[in-house]
């Protein structure tokens, strides 16, 4: 099962695997203090992509479908985290505010419907 959890929320046991998919280090975080499993820095959406969107929820729309064409070029992370999510948790984290808007959500979503 999927998850979704900001790098800042609370460790929990049933977070399970927890992945780091920012492309950046979260801010305030020491890389020694995120109790996380993998980053997968490279799923995250191009630097262009990142820069446009703005975390505007008035493009979230046409955000959704340029990073879910990005996510077609990382076959072999999003396969990774299906297989991994398959019969266990699996949490992706992500350090921005905007809980509905992020690319955590659109992995997720990505994923449950391949």
């Amino acid at each position: 099962m999927l998850k979704l959890k900001r790098v800042y929320d609370d460790v929990s046991q049933q977070d399970g695997k927890r992945i780091l998919v920012d492309g950046v280090w979260p801010r305030g975080i020491k890389k020694e203090d995120l109790e996380h499993d993998e980053w997968y820095k490279e799923i995250a959406p191009s630097s262009d992509l990142r820069k446009w969107f703005d975390h505007d929820p008035d493009k979230w729309e046409e955000f959704k479908k340029k990073y879910k064409k990005e996510l077609k070029e990382q076959k072999g992370l999003v396969d990774q985290i299906k297989k991994d999510s398959d019969g266990h948790n699996v949490t992706l984290l992500y350090a921005a505010k905007d809980e509905e808007h992020n690319q955590a959500v659109v992995i997720k979503e990505y994923i449950e419907n391949k």
